[in-house]
């Protein structure tokens, strides 16, 4: 059971593989969500009715109703009649009707009819723009009214009627 072994033999112990384990995955860089491209209503198009989206359009044809989008290019050949809601809306056509966004920008090209309401308005020389000019108003974190000891007194409007004569 024990004995050495010959002197002109030499042994190697004999060592049992490891099992490979799968190596753990490369971490591989966050991949960039490929571009948005923007829906086109192009200009042989005409839409009787609303158009709502979270992504980005543009508008080279006719909308006859609300646009609601995130970002939204009127182009030189392009017609809003309705209400126009977007993030950011640039206009080098036509919009008749109210515009309400964060960012807007008037291209020379641009005509619009109606009030814009906005946080950043900004118009190129030779843009047409008939409306108000309507800025957001940033709402103030309401405060407390302060406590007083005692309530405000409250007038008596009590009415009599008295016949006439």
């Amino acid at each position: 059971m024990f004995s050495k072994p010959a002197k002109g033999s030499k042994t190697q112990p004999q060592i049992e593989p490891l099992p490979l384990t799968p190596a753990a995955p490369a971490v591989e860089p966050a991949r960039k969500a490929p571009p948005r491209v923007a829906s086109l209503i192009s200009s042989d198009i005409t839409i009787e009715g609303g158009v709502n989206g979270d992504g980005e359009l543009q508008i080279d044809g006719v909308v006859r109703g609300d646009v609601r989008v995130g970002r939204l290019t009127v182009g030189e050949t392009g017609h809003v009649e309705g209400g126009v809601y977007a993030e950011v809306v640039e206009v080098r056509g036509r919009v008749v009707g109210a515009v309400t966004a964060k960012q807007v920008r008037l291209y020379g090209t641009a005509y619009v009819d109606g009030d814009i309401t906005h946080e950043q308005l900004a118009m190129e020389t030779g843009a047409f723009f008939q409306g108000r000019s309507l800025k957001f108003q940033r709402q103030a974190p309401p405060q407390a009214a302060p406590v007083s000891a005692a309530p405000a007194p409250v007038a008596d409007l009590t009415l009599t009627a008295r016949p006439v004569g």
